[in-house]
C-alpha cells in the first residue's frame, strides 16, 4: 500500500514537473521610442511637440542628402527616415516657413544613452539580448515566477525607472514567443506596454494584415494577397495543407506556429557570429550620401544573392562605414525571425544608413553584413518564389 502511494505522490510530482516545463516562457521586448530624436531632443533641451528632422543640410529644400531620423511631431507630416531631405522640407519647411527644426545627428550621445538603457534591462532578467541600438528582448520566467501579472509590473518599473532617470520614453511587448513580445512593443507607441497571455493569442491575430508579422516582407504579402489572403484570419481559413499548395510546406508550417505561439522564445546574448557579407572602397571619397547609399543598395542585393545561393537566412543586418582616415563605424539590427527576403534586409541597411551616416563627411568604403545564420532546416523561411 505505502508503495503504491509512493509510486503515486511520484508520478504527480513528475506531472508537477512536466506541466513546468512545458509552461510558456514570458518574453519581453524593450523598443525605445524615436530614440536618436528623443536622445537630441533632451541634449538641446527641446520642445518635443516642434517637428525635428536629423539629417543633412536641407538648404531650404535644396538640399541632397536624407532624413536620419525624425520625432513623432514631424511624423505626422509624413516624413521617415531616408526620405530625401529636401522632400521634408517642403512637407515641413523651417524657420521662418514653417516649424520645422533642422539638425545633424550628434555623434557618440546615442552609444551612452544605449547603455543606460541596457545596463537597466539587463539587471534582473533570466536572460538579455540586445537586439539593436534601441532594442532588447529580456526573459523573465523565472525572475517572475511564471507569473504574468507580475511580468507586466516588472515593465511598467522599467519603464518609469528610464524615463526617471534618463528621460526616456519606451515601449514594451510582452508574449511567450519573440514575435509576439515585438509585435506588443509596436501595439501602443509611445510610451506604450501590451501583453498577450498564451490563451489571448488567436484573438491577437484575429484579423491582423499579414504585413504586420516580423518574418513577412512586402513581397511575400503581395504574393499572398494574390491568393486572396491578407490577414492572418484568412491564412488560417486555408489552413496549412492548403497553403503549403501554393507557398511551401515550410512556410506554411511557419505561419501557423506563429498564430498558434509557437515560434522561437530563445533569448541568448551569444548570438552565431556566421555570416556573410560585402564591402566597396570607392575610388575617391564620397562626400554625396545619396551615391553611398546607391552603393550599400548594390552591395545588400549582392549579399542576398549569396545567402539565397548557400541556402540559409539571418537574423542580422549591419552596416559598415569607414570614412576618409580610415575611421570605421559598424551599425547592426536583428529580427525577431531569420529571413533571406532582400526587400527586408534592403530597408534595414537604408535605416541604419540613414540613422548613422555622418553628413558631409568623406566616405572611404561602404559594407553590409548579414549575420546570425540559419540552415534551411531551422530558419523562418519567405515564400519558395523569393528564394
Amino acid at each position: 500500500m505505502l508503495l503504491h502511494l509512493s509510486m503515486g505522490f511520484a508520478f504527480f510530482k513528475n506531472l508537477r514537473l512536466s506541466i513546468q516545463v512545458m509552461a510558456p516562457r514570458i518574453l519581453i521586448h524593450c523598443d525605445l521610442d524615436a530614440f536618436f530624436a528623443a536622445v537630441e531632443t533632451l541634449h538641446h533641451n527641446l520642445d518635443p511637440s516642434v517637428p525635428l528632422i536629423l539629417g543633412s543640410d536641407p538648404k531650404d529644400g535644396k538640399g541632397r542628402g536624407i532624413v536620419s531620423t525624425c520625432n513623432y511631431a514631424a511624423r505626422k507630416y509624413g516624413i521617415r527616415s531616408a526620405m530625401p531631405i529636401g522632400e521634408a522640407w517642403r512637407r515641413c519647411p523651417g524657420p521662418p516657413h514653417g516649424p520645422g527644426n533642422y539638425l545633424k545627428s550628434t555623434r557618440g550621445l546615442y552609444s551612452r544613452a544605449s547603455r543606460k538603457v541596457m545596463s537597466i534591462l539587463s539587471q534582473n532578467a533570466d536572460k538579455f539580448e540586445q537586439a539593436s541600438i534601441d532594442e532588447a528582448y529580456l526573459d523573465v520566467t523565472e525572475y517572475c515566477e511564471g507569473d504574468w501579472d507580475k511580468s507586466l509590473a516588472f515593465a511598467k518599473r522599467l519603464q518609469t525607472k528610464i524615463m526617471n532617470e534618463l528621460g526616456l520614453s519606451t515601449s514594451f511587448g510582452i508574449g511567450s514567443t519573440r514575435i509576439l513580445a515585438k509585435m506588443g512593443s509596436e501595439e501602443n507607441k509611445p510610451a506604450g506596454i501590451h501583453r498577450t497571455l498564451p490563451d489571448q493569442i488567436e484573438d491577437f491575430f484575429e484579423g491582423r494584415s499579414v504585413r504586420e508579422i516580423p518574418g513577412i516582407g512586402p513581397k511575400t504579402a503581395t504574393r499572398l494577397a494574390e491568393w486572396g489572403i491578407n490577414t492572418m484570419s484568412e491564412a488560417a481559413e486555408y489552413g496549412e495543407i492548403a497553403l503549403a499548395r501554393f507557398t511551401s510546406e515550410r512556410f506554411a508550417s511557419w505561419m501557423i506556429r506563429v498564430m498558434e505561439g509557437e515560434t522561437s522564445n530563445d533569448v541568448s546574448p551569444l548570438r552565431s557570429r556566421k555570416s556573410v557579407g560585402k564591402e566597396h572602397t570607392f575610388e575617391f571619397d564620397q562626400i554625396d550620401s545619396e551615391n553611398v547609399l546607391s552603393q550599400l543598395s548594390v552591395l545588400v542585393s549582392k549579399v542576398m544573392k549569396r545567402a539565397k545561393e548557400m541556402g540559409v537566412a539571418g537574423r542580422l543586418g549591419e552596416v559598415k562605414i569607414r570614412y576618409q582616415g580610415f575611421e570605421t563605424h559598424t551599425h547592426g539590427r536583428s529580427i525577431p525571425v531569420a529571413m533571406d527576403d532582400e526587400t527586408v534586409f534592403m530597408r534595414i541597411a537604408h535605416g541604419l544608413f540613414a540613422e548613422n551616416i555622418e553628413f558631409e563627411r568623406p566616405v572611404r568604403l561602404i559594407g553590409f553584413r548579414l549575420g546570425n545564420l540559419e540552415m534551411p532546416l531551422t530558419r523562418q523561411s519567405t515564400l519558395d518564389v523569393e528564394e
